[in-house]
């Protein structure tokens, strides 16, 4: 065996074990009580990627393929595989691996959420680089969305503008939103286009969202500066904010966006109110 068919088996060796690892209540699939292998099927792990079976199998099996990047991110990323577990799986198939990103960021600094916590009457987040919700306080769960109820690698902004009804039913008028949202985040993917992670996430809406596909395609672009906001409340009505966002100090790739409720328009007191009696 010479040298690249010893990196071929390589290769699919370390796909089996990483598919063994991955259950599938992971990647949003039944249990199942029948299987017969643990962790992923190869047709299971094949679909998510979106490549075929029987090539997949060949990559299994050790077969002297060339593996395209576009290939390696979607398997790095339906298999869950970290950094280093992703720069092995560039090396095997003979790519240069990609250039380092931040980590998904699962909570913030508790110092940074007790920011957000004395923020009482105004909704407020913090989004990483990729626009992932990772940290959010009481107002913005209980006036906007309840951030806790998404799965944790669902959190992000963008996906929950496209893809979750009860976010659109707040906006007086979602489709421009929703396209100025999409402008905003063509300025982060032009930072981070040789991104696997946010590659699979473009390419997911592109398929789960008509609207994110037409107006993506458009590749219109557009800085996002503070705005006034009304989101509509199914308790309490319109409510009229003022957005703002800050980058957060030592941690550049964190942003903090706080909605204060305007004045002179009786918001604060209806948050107020509103606050007070859930808390009851």
């Amino acid at each position: 065996m010479d040298n690249a068919e010893r990196r071929s088996k390589e290769f699919g060796d370390f796909l089996k074990t990483r598919r063994a690892k991955i259950l599938p209540s992971q990647v949003g699939l039944p249990e199942g009580a029948h299987r017969r292998t643990p962790g992923l099927r190869r047709e299971e792990v094949a679909s998510l990627s979106g490549i075929g079976l029987t090539w997949y199998t060949w990559l299994e099996q050790g077969r002297p393929i060339q593996v395209s990047v576009q290939v390696l991110n979607s398997l790095a990323r339906t298999l869950k595989l970290d950094k280093q577990e992703t720069m092995h799986l560039y090396t095997l198939a003979g790519q240069a691996p990609p250039i380092s990103f931040p980590g998904y960021m699962e909570a913030v600094d508790p110092m940074l959420q007790h920011v957000l916590d004395s923020l009482e009457y105004s909704p407020a987040t913090i989004m990483d680089v990729r626009w992932n919700v990772v940290a959010w306080n009481k107002a913005a769960s209980k006036l906007s969305l309840d951030y806790s109820s998404i799965d944790i690698y669902k959190r992000n902004m963008l996906r929950i503008m496209f893809t979750n009804e009860e976010i659109k039913k707040t906006f007086t008028d979602w489709a421009t939103a929703a396209q100025g949202m999409v402008a905003s985040f063509r300025t982060v993917y032009s930072k981070l286009v040789d991104d696997p992670w946010v590659e699979q996430l473009v390419n997911e809406l592109k398929n789960e969202s008509n609207e994110f596909r037409l107006w993506w395609a458009l590749h219109n672009v557009k800085a996002e500066n503070s705005r006034l906001k009304t989101i509509i409340h199914p308790s309490l009505g319109h409510l009229n904010f003022e957005e703002t966002s800050f980058m957060v100090a030592d941690h550049t790739s964190l942003r903090m966006s706080v909605f204060t409720p305007q004045s002179g328009t009786g918001a604060k007191e209806k948050i107020i109110q509103f606050l007070m009696n859930q808390s009851l």
